[in-house]
């Protein structure tokens, strides 16, 4: 049963709901919202996207070609963005905000399906925003644009923000286990979205308002972001100090209460981590002028391991009279995540750079990824896995997949590097980070 609103508006349970973005986020909510009996419209502005959806064609790891045939068949219709917007008793805004230049959220994406949902909003209607921004840009953002129609936030239509909690590539936490947390304009608004989303999750938690929700997912990304630098940088004491970092995090972790086991790697990648906690950091130093040195110190960090891998690389060719210059340096595993097929912002692109520099020849091989670019800095895609390792003067792991064969890479890597702690140093040739 629906939860009873207060306020101006008398509005009936959502039947049509319209999702603007067809990511790893907006993809998945779709496939939920079509499951639980909604009509759902797709809108993208990739052609390729559409055109493949249409075509029963997945682009999402978690969601795949048969996920899709059934949405199909369900009624999900997907549209291109240049294509009149549907109308829709609800829509939900899931586009990308990468950084701009001046190290906040670039807004453009959200400015558009703000635009787009204001031609075709109608009174009684709800919008979301899933995307992660600042605090304070459903309101004074969104809330501007979608006025553009006529119709005022609160009185007319309902207004929402529900930050994305998608984990790529872990079904271990599907769409509906995973509590959606919901911050409104209006006690009204925020009841209105906590409708929708009891329909599609176990659990909704509500905020005060919606800031209160826009810093949550700040929060999440930002403990992250922090944790994962102090392990980063234990991680370069103990091998001064001759420590086997994995060993005493393991044990650290048989406590049961007061730790949260974080592992050090390469670098941090995706489309959250390396991001988020900048629009936080941007958003506490444009309105307080104080700043936030904790983000800026574990920006510092994390953008630092890299150059540290690059760096233990050297050191370990070095230590059998060889040199980077010349060496030819295999990186496996380039994605920002296991079993993940995303390598956006993934460390492995100024590793790759670095080695470059450093005069040596870059192999890559990643099973999840047939292409992949460095940008302007040469590296060579090898696919065979045991063909790579032949050819390779070092190996670094960065990433491993379910379907990498783990056992191969440490019997036959000349010298390897493992940067995840799931090889054990069973030889003097292989290290760990």
């Amino acid at each position: 049963m629906p939860i009873p609103r207060e306020g101006d508006i008398d509005g009936e349970p959502v039947q049509t709901l319209a999702i603007i973005g067809l990511g790893y986020v907006g993809l998945p909510l779709a496939a939920r919202a079509v499951e639980c009996g909604l009509e759902v419209y797709g809108v993208d502005s990739a052609e390729r996207v559409i055109d493949g959806l249409m075509a029963g064609k997945s682009h999402v790891d978690d969601i795949d070609d048969d996920d899709v045939a059934r949405m199909l068949a369900r009624g999900f219709r997907p549209v291109h963005a240049t294509d009149p917007l549907p109308r829709a008793d609800a829509y939900v805004i899931c586009v990308p905000t990468p950084l701009s230049e001046d190290g906040g959220p670039d807004l453009t994406a959200i400015r558009a399906a703000g635009h787009s949902i204001a031609t075709a909003l109608t009174p009684g209607a709800l919008v979301v925003l899933e995307s992660t921004s600042y605090p304070g840009t459903t309101e004074t953002v969104l809330r501007l644009i979608l006025e553009s129609s006529g119709l005022r936030a609160g009185p007319d239509f309902h207004l929402a923000f529900s930050p994305e909690r998608i984990d790529p590539g872990r079904a271990s936490h599907p769409f509906g286990r995973v509590p959606k947390v919901v911050g409104g304009l209006t006690p009204a608004c925020r009841d209105a979205a906590v409708d929708l989303y009891a329909r599609l999750v176990d659990t909704v938690v509500t905020t005060r308002g919606l800031r209160e929700a826009e810093m949550a997912k700040l929060i999440e990304n930002t403990y992250r972001h922090v944790n994962i630098a102090l392990v980063n940088e234990l991680a370069r004491f103990c091998d001064l100090l001759d420590i086997d970092i994995w060993d005493a995090i393991s044990a650290a972790e048989s406590k049961p209460f007061g730790f949260q086991r974080f592992d050090p790697g390469p670098g941090v990648g995706g489309h959250c981590i390396p991001i988020d906690p900048n629009y936080l950091s941007h958003y506490v130093e444009a309105e307080t002028g104080e700043q936030f040195r904790f983000v800026h110190l574990a920006q510092e960090i994390n953008a630092g391991m890299p150059a540290y891998v690059a760096s233990r690389i050297e050191r370990m060719l070095t230590e059998r009279d060889r040199t980077l210059k010349g060496a030819r340096v295999l990186l496996i595993g380039i994605t920002y995540k296991a079993d993940v097929a995303d390598a956006r912002e993934t460390p492995a692109m100024p590793l790759a750079e670095v080695l470059v520099n450093g005069g040596a020849s870059v192999l890559i091989h990643d099973p999840l990824l047939p292409e992949w670019s460095a940008g302007e800095t040469p590296t060579t895609l090898v696919p065979d896995l045991e063909e790579a390792l032949a050819l390779c003067d070092i190996a670094v792991l960065l990433q491993v997949h379910s379907c990498l064969d783990v056992d191969l890479i440490a019997r036959e890597a000349p010298l390897l590097l493992d940067t995840r702690g799931r090889i054990a140093r069973e030889a003097p040739r292989i290290e760990r980070l």
